[in-house]
């Protein structure tokens, strides 16, 4: 601990630069070593872009640990997931005419985008709101439309679960917003994810104590003990930021998340253990890409 606390200071000493040194002997190989020079093989490279909510955006959303983990250098993975987005509000702000761009870049050998939308869909703030009987599947009718003519590849990825229980059993309100996701895939030929399905099996099977270890931060006791009794109490509003932006330094990094408790976003456990299911179903959904995942 003592190395590493060193080791930090150091970096933040200014930097002092030291005279060239003489190159030693075996910096390089001898001519006569090396093999005939030859061109590489031109690189197959993949594009995948991530657009969605906060479930899938940086710090409170599965996405980040998918591109950290589970795709090969091969691979370019864009997280462009922003937390309060519905498939309304993400285009009228103009975050999807960025995610187009992104898809219209030149130079891979294919590009893929994911489209995870539903939790803000269902919200009822005026910005966010959307229709499940109609306004939600032409919403995303319209994404693929649009990723198809900027000559990327659409996947769908079903709404991930809250991680709410009543009497033992989850909660799972967006299951009829992955069912209308799923039904848009099957009538325009699109892989769908069903990430909704798989996760709220998983936890299911984890229970409602052991599934509040995803969250962002720990559960107060009178959380755990409602979960322990098998129906979670109601998520609690955004803490606050822990350091006021006067205590942050001055120069370097001054961004803030906050973490919070509840059932809904994700921490780094949560993020991995949902990852890892979009991976594996990712490979299944599209065999091409098999080999660039890890699982």
């Amino acid at each position: 601990m003592i190395r590493i606390t060193t080791a930090l200071t150091a970096l933040a000493l200014p930097f002092a630069p030291q005279a060239q040194a003489e190159l030693p002997k075996d910096a390089q190989p001898a001519l006569e070593k090396r093999e005939k020079r030859i061109d590489s093989q031109p690189i197959r490279a993949f594009k995948v872009i991530l657009v969605g909510d906060s479930t899938m955006a940086p710090g409170s959303g599965w996405a980040s640990m998918f591109c950290a983990l589970h795709v090969k250098s091969t691979v370019n993975c864009v997280n462009l997931g922003r937390g309060g987005r519905s498939t309304r509000s993400y285009r009228s702000e103009g975050s999807w005419s960025i995610a187009l761009n992104e898809a219209k870049v030149a130079g891979y050998d294919k590009t893929w985008v994911l489209i995870q939308f539903g939790h803000n869909d269902q919200s009822t703030r005026a910005e966010r709101w959307t229709d499940l009987n109609g306004e939600f599947g032409a919403n995303l009718r319209q994404m693929i439309a649009d990723v198809r003519a900027a000559g990327a590849h659409p996947v769908l990825v079903t709404p991930l679960t809250r991680r709410e229980f009543r009497d033992g059993k989850i909660y799972n309100n967006l299951a009829a917003w992955g069912a209308e996701a799923k039904k848009v895939g099957a009538a325009l030929q699109v892989p769908v994810i069903d990430l909704n399905t798989r996760s709220a099996a998983v936890v299911q099977r984890l229970g409602a104590v052991d599934s509040t270890a995803l969250a962002q931060s720990p559960p107060l006791p009178e959380e755990l003990e409602a979960a322990k009794k098998g129906t979670t109490l109601k998520a609690r509003p955004a803490e606050e930021a822990r350091e006021a932006a006067a205590d942050l330094p001055k120069t370097g990094p001054r961004g803030q998340l906050r973490p919070k408790f509840d059932y809904t976003h994700v921490g780094e456990t949560g993020a991995k253990v949902f990852a890892k299911l979009v991976a594996h179903d990712f490979a299944v959904a599209v065999p091409e890409l098999r080999s660039h995942l890890m699982p």
